[in-house]
């Protein structure tokens, strides 16, 4: 059976869905296909779809990406909300040891009295009575009357204060930044949609893989049985051959030999077999030594209906399988999403604008007097932030955002022309495979024929024992080569429609 090598994964790190319904509806499928994988009875005939239904249900990296789906979608729903207006709450109290004075001691306020001559305000000092001039202490005039304000009064109890602000902020113009980072949440979310079909189509392709060697195993383990026949067959006849003394010891042991031979051949067939339907219930989910049979085991292995692609010498448009190839996709939105961040690092040397509005209250206020209750007031304003110099932090940002914008570019090209490589592959062995069964099919009479003959000929005494067993020999060849080309059909059918893009997987 031909081995393929695995497709080349390309390594993405953004994941994403198109709603949160799809995300749950895709859980909740994802939960009742493991239910039903897990309910296979003993016995059970499973077909090619139901292996992959389960499979596709069961897959532990598949419910990984299908979170990643939902995931990316609510990323995507953050960033939306960066377009709205924002409310936010900040409250707090604070206990302070001592109180608020605004004098340290008791005040004496000096006075002004009205002067009708000078029509003005003076203030009422102590004047010398025998030349009314102001008595003067340090240089300076001595009050007539005073204003007592006492400590007390301009003392404030602070001990426990309660404050808080409720805020509103409306982004006006933000450099790009929040029109990049919808973008890039986007793509994003096509990213992880593109990454889950991808990794689905990975594990659709291991179930039709792991299926046909079942098939083909069962097909050699038939054909080995009836090998192990023949030559038992053959040892009898040599037996009553050797007692009538027309067969010599040698023919007896050569006979013997090539039987032992043949039983362990079908021991190896059988274990292989065993193992085969170990893996094939590890894919699908449900526990390895559960007993069951698959559809195609039971039928005789006839030639499949290869798709068009395999089956046709035709072009294939290169295009179109880009246009289908989820891995290559991912790539596509990749380079996307740095396009994006190159408008982000470029928004952080762009003015920032936004429209703030807050209500702000505490306890103790003093809005009318210092009083112990809450009270508060509404501010509206613009804040306006313009990046001046940063010694070319930002500027660096945005040649790196390049950098790897033009690294991600590259690494799609080589994408490119390793799916073309893949494509020419994959359809040069298809059609070799056609070839080959074709041929294999002709083989298979032929060794039946020589088989016919070399039979009837030992029978008459024409044919030595060397010569039937020669014959056996190449029917046995003929018949596994045949068996081979055959799953080799169907093999290189899936694995050209995988390359191609056209693999059908379940939604």
């Amino acid at each position: 059976m031909t081995n393929f090598a695995p497709v080349s994964r390309l390594n993405i790190t953004y994941t994403n869905m198109n709603s949160r319904l799809k995300g749950l509806t895709l859980s909740l499928l994802a939960a009742l296909a493991a239910l039903t994988a897990s309910a296979v009875e003993p016995g059970e005939v499973l077909t090619l779809e139901q292996c992959r239904s389960m499979a596709l249900g069961n897959n532990k990296m598949l419910r990984q990406a299908a979170e990643e789906i939902r995931a990316a979608h609510y990323q995507k729903e953050e960033a939306f909300a960066a377009y709205l207006p924002a409310i936010d709450f900040a409250g707090g109290y604070m206990y302070n040891q001592k109180d608020l004075s605004l004098f340290d001691k008791d005040q004496l306020l000096p006075i002004k009295n009205f002067n009708l001559e000078t029509k003005q305000y003076e203030f009422a000092v102590v004047k010398n009575p025998l030349n009314g001039e102001p008595v003067m202490v340090n240089g300076k005039p001595i009050p007539s009357q005073v204003a007592y304000l006492p400590k007390e009064a301009m003392t404030f109890d602070i001990h426990n204060v309660f404050f808080g602000a409720v805020t509103l902020t409306q982004p006006v113009f933000m450099g790009g930044k929040i029109v990049a980072m919808n973008k890039i949440t986007g793509f994003a979310e096509e990213m992880a949609k593109a990454k889950h079909s991808s990794q689905a189509r990975d594990v659709v392709y291991a179930v039709d893989a792991a299926y046909w060697q079942i098939v083909s195993l069962r097909a050699k383990q038939k054909l080995a049985v009836s090998y192990v026949n023949l030559l038992d067959t053959l040892s009898h006849n040599v037996d009553l051959m050797l007692e009538q003394g027309v067969a010599t010891r040698r023919d007896k042991l050569a006979v013997d030999v090539k039987l032992n031979a043949a039983k362990v051949d079908l021991t190896k067939v059988d274990n292989g077999l065993v193992l085969s339907r170990m893996a094939l219930a590890q894919l699908c989910g449900f526990p390895i030594h559960t007993p069951y049979t698959i559809a195609d085991e039971a039928e005789s292995l006839d030639s499949p209906r290869l798709s068009a692609e395999a089956a046709s010498d035709a072009p294939i448009d290169l295009q179109e399988v880009y246009a289908r190839r989820d891995d290559l996709r991912q790539l596509e939105l990749g380079v996307k999403i740095f396009k994006q961040k190159e408008n982000v690092a470029r928004a952080s040397m762009m003015p920032n604008l936004a429209l703030v509005g807050t209500y702000s209250f505490s306890n103790p206020n003093v809005f009318n007097g210092f009083k112990h209750r809450f009270n508060g007031a509404f501010s509206v304003g613009a804040m306006l932030t313009v990046p001046i110099w940063h010694w070319g932090g930002n500027y660096n940002k945005l040649r790196a955002a390049k950098a790897q914008t033009a690294a991600l570019g590259m690494q799609l090209d080589n994408a490119r022309e390793m799916i073309d490589l893949q494509v020419s592959q994959a359809s040069f062995k298809a059609r070799e495979a056609v070839k080959t069964s074709r041929m294999t099919r002709a083989n298979l009479a032929e060794a039946d024929e020589n088989l016919r003959c070399a039979t009837l000929g030992f029978k008459d005494g024409v044919m030595t024992v060397d010569d039937v067993m020669g014959a056996q020999t190449g029917w046995l060849k003929a018949h596994s080569e045949d068996i081979d080309a055959r799953i080799d059909l169907y093999l290189c059918d899936v694995y050209l429609a995988k390359v191609l893009g056209t693999l059908e997987i379940e939604n």
